[in-house]
């Protein structure tokens, strides 16, 4: 039997939507998955805290950190997660998720940047 987990967090898994137009389709509003609203999750941010890069002339900070939480099926790499606190995070996830145990439980590695 698998030890419980602190779950002491609230999270929405997203995934993006397209819309067409006149040009075909295009990127369209982020939207909460199917029972993937308001999940319980652990998320650990990775140390050292930040690290810095330029890409086309713009300074981009990103911090990496690792999410826990109950098994969801259908999570994939081009989804984003929705930390719910004072202020939300927006995180990509760039690693994952891989399956704890059983069905116990799955964990990712997970992105946020800021310029």
């Amino acid at each position: 039997m698998t030890p419980r987990r602190k779950y002491d967090r609230r999270i929405t898994i997203e995934r993006s939507t397209s819309v067409d137009s006149e040009y075909g389709p295009v990127p369209g509003p982020w939207e909460a998955i199917p029972n993937g609203y308001r999940v319980p999750a652990e998320v650990q941010d990775t140390l050292p805290s930040k690290s810095e890069a330029v890409k086309q002339g713009i300074r981009v900070n990103s911090q990496p950190a690792r999410v826990r939480m109950p098994y969801l099926g259908g999570i994939t790499s081009d989804m984003r997660i929705v930390v719910h606190g004072e202020t939300d995070r927006i995180l990509q996830i760039i690693a994952g998720p891989a399956e704890l145990g059983r069905r116990d439980g799955i964990e990712m590695v997970v992105m946020e940047y800021s310029s």
